[in-house]
């Protein structure tokens, strides 16, 4: 083996230059993102609940903490409305419609409305994550592709021109655009809460440009981007399995420990949440059935009082029907689907956590060639080789200079993740807890329902004779 030759990090990147670049301005817009002139509050304008009780409610045990304190709440809101159709076949796609309100003077408008595809938001998502994941930021998770749905959705018979919301859909091409809208929607506003990614200039010109974005061609699975992305994370997976850092830092230890115990009791969670929806859908189906069956033996048996009452029992049923159907998309869309949001942006979180792993094998490599360089110097010395000698000297400066450069890059990127989850948690704590009061409200709702279909039924029971 030859002496230049470099062992466990030899394919590590070292070179750091363009990265200058990149943190000066994340250094940058954090500085704008703490400014009161910035973020001004106005009375007029709504402010953003669940930034609003993390803020309030975030108790200050640290450092970190104190600084996720002081800065002020976002007052950014977005919404997606009027999915449309444009386009026939499979050159057709779908249009969302975001309306944003906003009083931070940085945007030319306080109200204002585009028209975005799919491919868009995927577009937005690259961006942002190739400027900040590499430097701890967690990134919200855009929804994922779904090729099945999206080639149902072009091929089916819906007018190019009329919204996917009207009575000419599907039911199934219906939910699934309702579902991506959702998931756009809260994409967006986790982009509109955060300090940094909410004044990143893709975000601003996404939301109030009126011109119409190039189209996003890399985000296609079929491209050339999409396999050379499909390759870099097979790497990167081989690479997460093969290499297990020294964890120096105990926070980071419990952390991720706590991280990784969430996601598997979450993906537990989901697989239990689509279990019970799925059996409410059943169920709905069987009152179905049960109603169609009384029906039938109500025409058919001549005692009228009996009849009568069975008619009646049939009705319910067909409202009990739908009523089992409401249940099931609460289980649905209220509660299973944010578990899925929060397990993409556990996703996410792990992400912030490998490129931290990949700056210390940047500096671990780097420590590894100086110390190659400093052995080679003192050979050259044994040996009384004055240009080898001054060869080495310039080499050990230089990579003396890298290691100062991805030390310090190290504990940037830790001391951003820490504020990074920090945020997190308290957000998460405020978005759950309005996500159950929602569900157990929508559910007391059908319940009290419920009961009023039996009890308006229960005069006819006691009415045969």
């Amino acid at each position: 083996m030859s002496e230049d030759s470099v062992a466990p990090f030899s394919s590590v990147d070292i070179n750091n230059e363009n990265r200058d670049d990149e943190d000066l301005f994340a250094s940058a817009v954090q500085e704008v993102s703490l400014d009161s002139e910035v973020n001004g509050v106005r009375d007029s304008l709504e402010k953003i609940s669940i930034v609003d009780a993390a803020v309030t409610t975030a108790s200050i045990g640290s450092p970190i903490m104190e600084e996720i304190v002081t800065e002020r709440a976002n007052n950014i809101i977005v919404t997606i409305t009027e999915p449309q159709k444009i386009g026939e076949g499979m050159s057709s796609y779908v249009a969302y419609r975001i309306l944003t309100k906003t009083n931070m003077p940085i945007f030319n408008k306080h109200e204002f409305g585009v028209l975005r595809r799919f491919s868009d938001f995927l577009g937005l998502h690259e961006k942002l994550s190739e400027k900040y994941l590499r430097s701890g930021r967690i990134i919200p998770p855009a929804p994922e592709k779904s090729i099945v749905g999206t080639t149902k959705l072009k091929m089916s018979s819906t007018s190019s021109t009329e919204s996917i919301n009207g009575n000419s859909g599907t039911n199934a091409h219906t939910q699934f655009v309702e579902r991506r809208r959702a998931a756009l929607e809260r994409f967006l506003n986790r982009l509109a809460q955060h300090p940094v990614l909410c004044i990143d200039p893709d975000f601003r010109e996404f939301l109030e440009s009126d011109t119409e974005l190039p189209k996003a061609t890399s985000t296609s699975a079929l491209s050339g981007a999409g396999m050379m992305r499909l390759l870099n994370k097979v790497g990167e997976t081989v690479n997460k399995i093969t290499y297990r850092m020294d964890e120096s830092d105990p926070w980071f230890e419990e952390r991720i420990a706590r991280v990784e115990s969430l996601e598997a009791g979450l993906r537990r969670m989901c697989g239990a949440c689509e279990a019970l929806a799925s059996e409410r859908r059943e169920l709905s189906v069987r009152s179905h059935e049960a109603a169609r069956c009384i029906a039938a033996a109500s025409a058919a048996d001549p005692h009228a009082p009996l009849s009568r009452a069975l008619s009646n029992l049939s009705d319910v049923y067909d409202k009990v029907e739908h009523l089992r159907v409401e249940q099931s998309n609460t289980d649905f869309y209220v509660l299973t689907e944010h578990i899925k949001d929060y397990l993409g942006l556990i996703a996410s979180i792990k992400d912030v956590f490998h490129e931290r792993v990949k700056v210390f094998q940047n500096w671990q490599h780097a420590e590894m060639q100086l110390n190659k360089r400093r052995e080679n110097k003192a050979k050259a010395e044994i040996a009384n080789r004055p240009e080898k000698i001054e060869l080495a000297s310039n080499e050990i400066i230089e990579w003396e200079s890298k290691v100062e450069r991805c030390h310090t890059e190290f504990d940037t990127i830790s001391r951003v993740i820490k504020k990074e989850l920090e945020r997190w948690e308290e957000i998460r704590v405020s978005e759950l807890r309005a996500t159950i009061l929602r569900y157990l409200e929508e559910h007391m709702k059908h319940q009290a329902q419920s009961i009023r279909y039996w009890d308006g039924f229960l005069p006819e029971a006691h009415a045969i004779k």
